[in-house]
Parts: structure tokens; C-alpha cells; sequence
């Protein structure tokens, strides 16, 4: 889309400048025929003469004039055709920003928390699964966070957290291993009081004995999405 912009925009260069030749063309043959007209002669002439003579050269400035005219509203037009492309330009990028955005495809960063889940080594305690994180994001989404990210693989609406054999956790087909640190941005407070209000998700895996802890770092970074983003049944 940026070369057919580029394209147009030296197209209308080309045309301006063919425009403003043949202008000055013209006015360069008025003054050529000034030059060559005998003075000595227009004095001789008739005065029915010299009104003809009068009324053909208003007639040619007309026409010079209104050529010139012409010209300078088709420069006004190229100028106004280039900023709107200019605008179309600015908006398309925007809106390609925000796609990518929305796509997990740039890397971000901003306010928010992070929040670390470990191991324990007491056997009574449960192992954390695919589930219990999963339970985190959703709950972080609900609170408003923008972009989330398990040990720095982003979460976009195509990832899959899964466990493996009840022995480990994958996200987005990659192997995670805990520490688990799951990042957010957004606002922190909600952010956190999603997670630890009474029955949030932390809040329970605290009462079960998990291994948990929230930060609050001045600026959360979350990577891009790594992977190709593949559509089965989208034609």
C-alpha cells in the first residue's frame, strides 16, 4: 500500500511539472510575437485596424490567462489529493499499528504486575498445572490487563497453555519451566485486586498452599508473539 502511495504521489510531481512546461510554453510565445510585432507598422494602421489588432491580442491574454488559471487550480488540486494521501497514509499506519498491537505482534511495555508461582517441595501440596494458570490469565483479563505473557511467551487469542503428561506445562508449544512468571500491563490495582480478592485465583492457590507472589515492578516489558499465526478454517 506504501508504493502505490509513493507511486501516486510521483505521478502527480510528473503531472505539476508537465502542467506548469506547457504554461510557460505559451507565455513564452505571447512574448516572442510582442517582440517580433512592428511597432512602425501598428502606428500606420488604421484605426479599425488597430481596434482588431486591440481585440485580438485581449483576446489571447484571455486565453493566456485563463490557462494560467487552470493551472494553478490543478496545482491546488495535486496538493490537496497529496495531503489526503498523506492522511490515508498516517490513518492505514495506525491502524496497522493497533492490528499489531491487538495480534501480540510488537513488543510492549507499562504499568502493570507480575506475578511469580513456584513449586513446593511438601508432598501434600498439589503441583501447579496448565489450569491454575490459565485461571490467573482469564482473571487478568476480566481486570483489564492489555497484554500478558507466561515466562516471556505472549498470550494472544491462538495460544494454547496445556499440561504434558501431568510432568510439564507448555504454552504456545514451548516448554515452561517454574519459576512461573506470568506479566501484565494494565492498571495495577485492579490488576491485583482480581487476583487476591476473596476467591480470586491467588487467593485460593494461597489457601491451598501455593507458592505465590505479586510484584509490582515500575514497568512491565512483555515480548511479541514469536509464531506464525495460522488460520485452518478462515478462508
Amino acid at each position: 500500500m506504501k508504493k502505490n502511495i509513493k507511486k501516486g504521489k510521483i505521478t502527480m510531481t510528473i503531472t505539476i511539472g508537465m502542467a506548469c512546461f506547457c504554461l510557460i510554453l505559451v507565455m513564452f510565445m505571447q512574448f516572442k510575437i510582442v517582440n517580433q510585432t512592428d511597432i512602425t507598422s501598428i502606428e500606420n494602421m488604421r484605426e479599425a485596424e488597430l481596434r482588431t489588432e486591440l481585440a485580438n491580442w485581449k483576446s489571447k491574454y484571455e486565453e493566456t490567462n485563463q490557462a494560467y488559471e487552470e493551472t494553478i487550480a490543478k496545482i491546488e488540486e495535486y496538493k490537496q489529493t497529496n495531503q489526503s494521501n498523506e492522511e490515508t497514509e498516517k490513518l492505514v499506519n495506525s491502524e496497522l499499528q493497533q492490528m499489531e498491537l491487538s495480534l501480540g505482534r510488537t513488543d510492549v511495555e507499562g504499568q502493570g504486575i507480575e506475578i511469580i508461582v513456584r513449586e513446593t517441595n511438601k508432598e501434600d501440596i498439589e503441583r501447579i498445572t496448565a489450569d491454575d494458570l490459565i485461571i490467573i490469565v482469564n482473571a487478568l483479563k476480566l481486570a483489564g490487563a492489555e497484554a500478558i505473557s507466561i515466562n516471556d511467551e505472549r498470550i494472544v487469542n491462538m495460544s494454547d497453555i496445556v499440561d504434558i503428561n501431568g510432568s510439564f506445562i507448555k504454552v504456545n508449544g514451548q516448554r515452561i519451566l517454574e519459576p512461573y512468571v506470568i506479566k501484565a500491563i494494565g492498571d495495577p490495582a485492579y490488576l491485583e485486586s482480581g487476583l487476591i480478592g476473596n476467591g480470586g485465583p491467588i487467593d485460593n492457590m494461597k489457601k491451598l498452599g501455593q507458592n505465590v507472589l505479586i510484584d509490582k515492578p515500575n514497568k512491565v516489558k512483555i515480548l511479541k508473539y514469536k509464531d506464525e499465526i495460522k488460520r485452518k478454517y478462515i478462508q
